[in-house]
């Protein structure tokens, strides 16, 4: 899988949101100042980095709420722009090798897609083991944070809705 990352160095400040429902937590977002932030932090060293603004433009005017989230490795100084699209390959590529255990691992998203924070359900997340692709945890928590980005571009919830609709399907596959 290819993936669109850019090497350089950042400066993070350090923040911790909870998971809410979604208007409470599109709100926060949109409480955040213009800056990079740690937000999530994962068990292999990786961290989930948001950026705001995000440079998102709607008929030509710029979404002034919006932030970009990336997967950043200290170790090589890289951020990760990750996709829906890979983000659901890897989940695909999860199910053909273990569709027990992804079927586990959608039933969390889905906690989290409803507002539920990761680090509550932690030992749920760590008890999940696949041999390819990117950590559990690192899916789950880079998710939160790509549903908060599409609930403040999209108040109505039509964005959390179509990443999530695709996700519903591979589900209901296995």
């Amino acid at each position: 899988m290819a993936k669109n990352i850019y090497t350089h160095s950042i400066d993070l400040e350090r923040k911790i949101i909870k998971n809410a429902p979604r208007e409470i937590f599109a709100q926060s977002l949109k409480e955040l100042p213009y800056r990079g932030y740690e937000v999530e932090k994962i068990a292999d060293g990786t961290s989930i980095v948001i950026t705001k603004p995000g440079g998102k433009s709607v008929f030509g005017r710029p979404k002034k709420e919006d932030f970009l989230v990336y997967i950043y490795n200290p170790l090589q100084n890289t951020l990760w722009q990750i996709t829906h699209k890979q983000i659901f390959e890897d989940i695909q590529n999860k199910a053909e090798e273990d569709a027990t255990q992804t079927k586990q691992l959608l039933s969390l998203l889905e906690r989290v897609q409803n507002g539920e924070d990761p680090d509550d359900f932690i030992d749920e997340i760590n008890a999940l083991k696949f041999n390819q692709g990117e950590l559990p945890e690192t899916l789950l928590k880079v998710y939160k944070w790509i549903w908060g980005q599409e609930d403040v571009n999209y108040p109505n919830g039509e964005g959390r809705k179509m990443s999530w609709r695709s996700l519903l399907e591979l589900r209901d596959k296995l």
